[in-house]
């Protein structure tokens, strides 16, 4: 069943509507069933989700008889946004994960978060899907505000994800989806994977098995899932080592994403192509597995090349 939870009307007789898709089991009542709720597409440049959507709605309809519960799927949050691939609302000039909970009474936009928030308050776990820009590449993982982590991280051990990042609480934007969920009691788990403007269909099958590993553990789904994988889980600001480009260039890595490195490894060299010089070797600073790494080549002095996770060696 496909429903339209806000709309609004535009210019030239248009109307901007979000839609969900609800899946219930055949001939149950749906008081007292419990709910999960799959978003994605806040940011119109993240396209990992809608795979994700795709894949779990068709593995679903085709097992209709393993499913014991309620699962609404949000491909299109921000449709202006995917529609013109842009990261935030065009015209507006506006993330639209720093407009929530929304107002009921505010602008268009306001209105719109208002009634997207209404619509997920009550889901017995949310999980809100991202992707990474186009310039770095994730590994599939859930990002945790440490004010939520006593109940996230169980939830989160069962998404078979590679790396659970719990951050402080100080670094939390309280205009985010997630942010607004957890507050109001839903529990809201934030993926980030995959490359900005792309699709990488082996991370989003990985999470498509995930999500139907933790709709089981829900009492949602019946069907036969595969054991999650058993993440990385950090929760020390130390454990993170952030890799920045010391000049401009054109970044060449020389390892595998998500590859477990020692100090000294080599991780990349930023050459110059003109002068066919090597400008710079970046090595791991520290034993870590390399979650983050650059994946648009050309770089300025200060960007991201990548991030490694802290691991002992011994």
């Amino acid at each position: 069943m496909i429903k339209t939870i806000a709309s609004v009307k535009m210019p030239v007789d248009e109307i901007l509507q979000i839609k969900k898709h609800r899946l219930i089991p055949d001939g149950k009542p749906l008081a007292g069933l419990k709910r999960i709720s799959i978003v994605t597409g806040i940011h119109g440049d993240e396209l990992e989700g809608q795979y994700v959507c795709f894949e779990l709605i068709r593995r679903i309809q085709a097992q209709r008889e393993s499913l014991t519960g309620i699962v609404d799927i949000y491909p299109a949050m921000n449709p202006l946004g995917i529609d013109s691939i842009t990261r935030g609302i065009p015209a507006f000039d506006l993330d639209m994960n720093r407009i929530f909970p929304g107002n009921q009474d505010g602008d268009m936009m306001e209105y719109l978060a208002n009634q997207i928030i209404d619509d997920l308050v009550g889901s017995d776990v949310c999980i809100d899907i991202h992707a990474s820009n186009i310039y770095l590449t994730e590994i599939p993982q859930i990002r945790i505000n440490e004010l939520h982590k006593e109940r996230l991280i169980p939830l989160a051990e069962k998404a078979n994800v590679d790396f659970i990042w719990v951050h402080g609480a100080n670094t939390v934007l309280e205009s985010t989806l997630a942010h607004s969920l957890n507050s109001r009691n839903t529990p809201t788990l934030v993926v980030e994977m995959g490359v900005g403007m792309r699709i990488t269909k082996s991370y989003c099958l990985q999470l498509t098995e995930g999500i139907l590993n933790l709709m089981r553990e829900l009492g949602i789904w019946q069907g036969e899932t595969i054991p999650p994988r058993r993440p990385i889980v950090s929760e020390h600001p130390d454990d993170v080592c952030y890799l920045n480009a010391s000049m401009a260039g054109v970044f060449i890595p020389h390892v595998k994403h998500w590859e477990k490195l020692k100090t000294g490894d080599l991780i990349g060299r930023i050459i110059d192509p003109l002068k066919g010089e090597i400008l710079d070797e970046i090595r791991a600073p520290i034993d870590g597995h390399l979650f983050t790494i650059r994946e648009y080549p050309i770089v300025d002095a200060g960007s991201l090349i990548g991030r490694l996770l802290r691991v002992d060696h011994s």
